[in-house]
């Protein structure tokens, strides 16, 4: 499978498990994006701060106990995502 192919499916697998998803999960993105993109990502008080390109978006990952990431950090790295033309929405 082809890089780029094997990044849109795992964003397309992230997309569709919205309350199921790991700050890995993101990172794991991220990381394969970084080699193509500007990615940038520095700590904030209650997550990681991502910023690709010219877009941000906040992962909230402060809840101890909990492995997955609020759904609106989510649907924040997805609308990036779309953005740079890395998903499309299903209707």
């Amino acid at each position: 499978m082809e890089r780029n192919e094997r990044i849109r499916k795992v964003i397309r697998e992230i997309a569709q498990r919205r309350n199921n998803v790991t700050l890995s999960d993101i990172e794991w993105v991220m990381d394969k994006l970084a080699e193509t993109y500007d990615v940038r990502c520095r700590a904030a008080r209650h997550g990681l701060l991502y910023g690709i390109s010219d877009k941000r978006f906040m992962v909230n990952c402060h809840n101890p106990g909990n492995r997955q990431v609020k759904t609106y950090s989510v649907d924040e790295f997805i609308s990036v995502m779309i953005d740079l033309g890395l998903y499309e929405e299903e209707e």
